[in-house]
């Protein structure tokens, strides 16, 4: 059976993606840096899991060896991170370090594994945030490196047609572990989800439906997109 790997398998997102496609009777091979966590997920849900830390050296040697023969049906890259400061706080390593984590482990990945996604018509889903396009105060680090993982979206979609989807879910704010520092300020947090039209913050669950749908032969149709899911907060707020 073909398998899905999910790389940030114990955030939110990921944890609740490969819950979903579970539930679905999808194979699925989690990855993540978080040994007790995974053991923990992957025990639930019965399936196979990888402890790797993608900034870690020889990792893309150490990927390709373990999966280049896998069967991929999908691939999700669901690591990130929250990097806010005014930009007078911030320097060309703050940058660098939000592009090692969020943006050039992708490249990498799709790398490695594209011929066999192509192979098997797969899918690939990518992950932004609402900043990109609204634009908020101190969001320069995030938004910047964010908008580049939306260009090389529409790159790759355009250049693996008609044989890889590659899409990008833009979610608001998310009830999550990197969001802790921003929600466990409970008047901030209830300011926050005030400024969607859902009247709420996201979870992690709502993300990861639009990327299962993406992910599986549900999507039949669609590439090359940035779909928001943020409680209308891109078009509406």
């Amino acid at each position: 059976m073909q398998k899905y790997l999910i790389f940030g398998a114990t955030g939110s997102v990921g944890s609740n993606l490969a819950t979903q496609l579970s539930l679905a009777n999808k194979e699925i091979h989690l990855i993540g840096r978080n040994d007790v966590e995974l053991k923990k997920l992957s025990s639930k849900l019965e399936c196979d899991y990888t402890v790797l830390d993608i900034l870690s050296d020889n990792i893309y040697e150490n990927l390709k060896n373990k999966f280049e023969d896998f069967d991929l049906a999908g691939i999700a890259y669901c690591i990130g991170s929250i990097d806010l400061k005014p930009l007078w706080k911030t320097n060309k390593e703050d940058f660098l370090k939000c592009l090692k984590l969020n943006f050039f482990p992708i490249v990498e990945v799709i790398k490695i594994f594209q011929d066999n996604l192509k192979k098997n018509k797969g899918s690939i889903v990518l992950f932004s945030t609402v900043a990109v396009q609204r634009g908020f105060t101190n969001h320069s680090i995030i938004a910047s490196v964010k908008g580049a993982i939306e260009g090389l979206t529409v790159s790759l979609a355009a250049e693996f047609a008609p044989s890889i989807k590659v899409n990008c879910i833009a979610p608001s704010l998310t009830n999550s572990k990197i969001a802790e520092p921003i929600l466990k300020n409970k008047v901030l947090a209830e300011g926050i989800a005030k400024a969607h039209p859902m009247k709420r913050i996201g979870e992690g669950k709502d993300t990861a439906a639009m990327a299962k749908f993406l992910l599986t032969e549900e999507n039949s149709w669609i590439t090359g997109q940035i779909i928001g899911v943020d409680g209308g907060r891109s078009t509406l707020a």
